[in-house]
């Protein structure tokens, strides 16, 4: 091993120049500048969001990809936008290239390399990506971090902290989430994808994962070359996903690459609890017979109990059981925000499953079904763990890579297939005969309990000593009718008692008089028939809240 192998080996993920306090001043002017010109501080909406993080720059075209993900926290409409951002942004050039990759390893770049290509083959805001040939003779590909991105990106998130302070608390973004918190979430999870040798761990586990599917492929990772800041993998050559002319002139059925792309992303996600996050056409290609997933920076996870839950909530929807979804996503809830109304969440699931009456799961579309079930859960105050907005963002993708490769596929279908498939492969025959078995005894044993069970209630009832707890909720319509019926019969009793009082007084011959009756007759008469003509107008005039 090399001076500049060794290095690589052992260069830890930091920021190239963490003692660095980059000047904001000149950037603070340029941010506030191109905000004015878009009025943000009249409300910020999707678009205009989206215009303006184009206007400022790589670093937050990044940080909108990113926002992108979190439809727990953004809108649906605000996420749906930001996927239209551009990943591609002008290549930093070669010179600096070639400094970051000397600058990781400690050493020249030709201890290593033959040759590397001065054009980049794709340039995004984190980093470039260029071909290049080891002296060893494997063409390869160096994927090199941008010079000076964290520095620039902490920088950035810095004033954008010092913006969100100035935007107006009513209208537009602010009003529907909290943006500092965004914001923090944003650089947690790019300093995670700006560690490359994060990216080199998750290709390993995703290849593992993967190692038994015979039409899965992962570029092979140069390790012993891999840095925080410079990865270095195999390069693939082969055909992109959705080039569907050249794939069917090669003798690739399209319907049989879109079935297994999608059985093989259903099985990364309720199978390994490991999927890859950003499956757009840019990150999957056709070689030899194989799907190559590439692109290991953005991947989600799922815990066991949190697979379980999908599972139930996928079996919910293909049933059209409310219940089901409702438990399921109850189950899955982080209530930091506070406990949800559960009526209401049933009635917005209701709501969702009744959009498709009784459409079979093959007609589910459920990429939009699964955003409208995060749009509830927003709605009633519920946090879904990251993962499941990760999942969100990819089955969005891959309803977009459906859509091109054979439309006629449907990933409810499959995915229902595939949980009855991994649920009868895991099925335990013996272990299920056991539960039932002992189910049954002890159903038979509390069975054989109720005559006594049933005499002691009674006794206790007989005796005065049995008490009922009851707890009862209404729905608002129904609480708020309740309300107007009491209030209206305290009000009508008060107009009875004015009238009855009233007709005594007119019986005397009490004095002043109007009309030929007493004053406080009169008066009596005169309040009950507003209070009355109060009553009906009111009647006519509200509504249900």
């Amino acid at each position: 091993m090399n001076h500049a192998e060794e290095k690589a080996n052992n260069n830890p993920a930091v920021p190239e120049n963490p003692e660095k306090k980059p000047d904001s001043s000149s950037r603070l002017k340029e941010i506030t500048q191109i905000l004015l010109e878009n009025k943000v501080f009249r409300g910020v909406t999707p678009e205009k969001l989206r215009i303006v993080i184009e206007e400022l720059g790589p670093t937050y075209i990044k940080l909108g990809q990113i926002m992108s993900l979190h439809s727990d926290i953004l809108p649906k409409e605000y996420c749906t936008e930001l996927m239209k951002l551009n990943s591609e942004v002008t290549p930093m050039p070669f010179s600096d290239v070639i400094s970051v990759i000397e600058t990781s390893y400690g050493d020249r770049w030709s201890e290593i390399f033959e040759s590397i290509d001065p054009v980049s083959l794709g340039s995004a805001s984190i980093a470039q990506v260029h071909r290049a040939r080891l002296k060893t003779g494997e063409n390869v590909i160096i994927k090199v971090q941008r010079k000076g991105i964290y520095d620039t990106m902490s920088r950035d998130i810095r004033l954008l902290h010092r913006a969100v302070r100035l935007l107006p608390s009513i209208g537009g973004l602010k009003n529907v989430v909290d943006l500092s918190q965004v914001l923090d979430e944003l650089w947690s999870v790019a300093q995670e994808e700006m560690n490359f040798l994060k990216e080199a761990d998750n290709m390993e586990e995703f290849a593992r994962c993967n190692s038994d599917v015979a039409f899965v492929g992962v570029p092979t990772l140069y390790r012993r070359y891999t840095t925080s800041q410079v990865l270095v993998m195999e390069y693939i050559d082969g055909f992109s996903i959705t080039d569907t002319e050249a794939l069917q002139k090669n003798g690739y059925d399209l319907h049989e690459i879109g079935a297994k792309l999608v059985d093989n992303y259903i099985k990364q996600v309720i199978n390994d609890g490991f999927f890859h996050a950003d499956p757009h056409p840019g990150n999957l290609r056709i070689r030899d017979g194989k799907i190559i997933w590439i692109d290991m920076g953005m991947m989600g996870r799922l815990n066991e109990r949190e697979r379980g839950l999908l599972t139930e909530a996928v079996k919910g929807i293909a049933d059209h059981d409310v219940s089901r979804v409702e438990n399921a996503v109850l189950s899955l809830a982080d209530f930091r925000k506070g406990k949800p109304d559960r009526e209401q969440l049933y009635q917005d699931l209701r709501d969702i499953l009744q959009r498709y009456g009784d459409t079979d799961i093959a007609g589910i579309d459920i990429a939009d079904f699964f955003m409208d079930v995060m749009d509830a859960m927003k709605k009633n105050r519920i946090t879904m763990p990251h993962g499941l907005t990760m999942l969100a963002r990819g089955l969005t993708h891959m309803e977009g890579d459906l859509a091109e490769i054979s439309p006629d596929i449907n990933m409810a279908e499959i995915a229902s297939q595939r949980i009855q498939a991994s649920y009868l492969k895991s099925f335990d025959w013996k272990e299920a005969l056991s539960h039932s078995g002992q189910d049954l005894f002890y159903a038979a044993r509390d069975a054989a309990k109720l005559p006594s069970l049933m005499s002691r209630i009674m006794k206790e009832y007989l005796n005065g000593q049995s008490r009922v707890n009851l707890e009862l909720k209404t729905s608002k319509n129904l609480a708020w009718l309740m309300r107007k019926l009491v209030q209206n019969i305290v009000i009508g009793m008060w107009v009875v008692a004015l009238l009855i009082s009233s007709s005594i007084l007119c019986l005397t011959d009490m004095h002043p008089k109007i009309l030929g009756m007493p004053l406080l007759g009169f008066l009596g008469y005169s309040a009950a028939g507003v209070i009355v003509l109060f009553l009906v107008i009111r009647h006519f005039a509200t509504k249900p809240k």
